[in-house]
């Protein structure tokens, strides 16, 4: 692993401003679970042992608005499904890797990681882009939270702050170049559009994975066109 840390990755600034919007949506985390009444070990503890962003939000969401500590972890659950065929689509970065190294990737298995890597063509390049991410995202995410879980008697709106802004912000423009590609920019419509609609019907979580239609409808879409 330490030929990653040798050679500069193109990718090294994208993944730098993702870590840094990461680390404040985890501060926006830690702040808003101390003030949902949580003790500050358990925002801590679960970005930890658990790191997913989307998954903590809607566990402590639904815990802070008084629902079912059952509910609230299944809810999780499904959100972190995704992650699935996601760590599928990375596998070839961990061959021949160890496996003591293949347990911490695979906790490294991020939206954001999957995305660097699967951008590279060349198995070195993908390797290097997973590392670097995960790693980054980690321990950004974490300093993140625990900054946040110890202002949490502080900062009583982070809505007011931005911070809940912060990571779609960064996303939006690193995915724009992307999006002058004519498939890309079908798929990524569609399956806004399908989230949109599906988010008002459904509770959060799976809006996100019908989402992933689009990428099936789009091919078809871009049959037809003239």
């Amino acid at each position: 692993m330490r030929s990653i840390w040798r050679t500069p990755h193109p990718a090294t600034r994208d993944i730098a401003l993702v870590c840094l919007a990461d680390g404040l949506v985890g501060a926006s985390f830690g702040a808003i679970s101390v003030a949902a009444g949580l003790p500050i070990w358990v925002p801590i503890a679960m970005s930890v042992f658990v790191f997913a962003g989307a998954a903590q939000f809607i566990l402590v969401g639904v815990l802070a608005a008084g629902g079912n500590p059952i509910a609230a972890v299944a809810s999780a659950l499904l959100v972190n499904t995704r992650l699935v065929p996601l760590g599928f689509s990375v596998s070839d970065a961990f061959t021949g890797t160890p496996w003591p190294r293949k347990l911490l990737g695979i906790h490294l298995v991020t939206d954001e990681t999957v995305a660097f890597t699967v951008a590279e063509s060349e198995p070195a390049a993908r390797r290097t882009a997973f590392w670097l991410c995960g790693i980054g995202l980690f321990v950004s995410w974490n300093v993140g939270v625990l900054g946040g879980a110890a202002l949490g008697g502080i900062i009583t709106d982070t809505g007011a702050l931005g911070l809940d802004a912060a990571f779609p912000a960064i996303l939006i423009a690193l995915v724009m170049p992307a999006l002058r590609d004519g498939a890309t920019r079908t798929a990524a419509v569609v399956g806004a559009a399908i989230a949109v609609a599906a988010a008002t019907v459904l509770p959060p979580g799976i809006p996100v994975l019908l989402a992933l239609a689009g990428v099936a409808v789009s091919p078809l879409i871009t049959k037809v066109k003239p």
